[in-house]
């Protein structure tokens, strides 16, 4: 299926699951002040999903682990350790997290995924060429899963 492309909030997509890009979860979650992606996440999820995520201890780069959606209406959130050492993404971190993320979602029988610019915001990534890794991973890797990126475009009166 085509990979879909939109401006708004991940938060707002009717998708089956949505991923969250992470760290490599080695330092607790309730230490990390809320920012970016998984900071919208957390204050609209709750704090279950990252109790969840906590359980799963240390992640290697790239890897994906699914956790409940807390309050959200989504299925699963989907963790991609996408930053490694000092809080960066590289072009194989976001390619794994991609790559990894639609795996588990083939596993775990989900039909929609709505992606962030995993990276492009505290990994320091450019917005366009997360776009075209991730983008590069769907094609390879998604089949009939329904894809969605979303470039975050904050609503009027934001």
């Amino acid at each position: 299926m085509p990979v879909q492309i939109v401006h708004g909030n991940l938060l707002n997509q009717d998708v089956d699951a949505i991923v969250n890009p992470w760290n490599r979860n080695f330092i607790p979650w309730w230490l990390l002040l809320p920012q970016g992606v998984s900071g919208q996440i957390k204050k609209a999820a709750g704090r279950g999903p990252f109790r969840e995520l906590a359980k799963v201890g240390p992640m290697k780069t790239g890897q994906a682990v699914e956790t409940s959606a807390g309050t959200l209406s989504y299925q699963w959130i989907l963790h991609v350790a996408a930053l490694e050492w000092y809080w960066v993404a590289t072009d194989r971190s976001i390619r794994q997290s991609a790559i990894n993320a639609l795996e588990l979602a083939k596993k775990l029988n989900i039909r929609s995924l709505a992606f962030p610019l995993i990276g492009a915001g505290t990994g320091g990534k450019q917005q366009e060429r997360s776009m075209e890794l991730i983008r590069a991973a769907c094609e390879q890797h998604a089949s009939d899963l329904e894809v969605t990126i979303v470039r975050y475009q904050k609503a009027a009166g934001e």
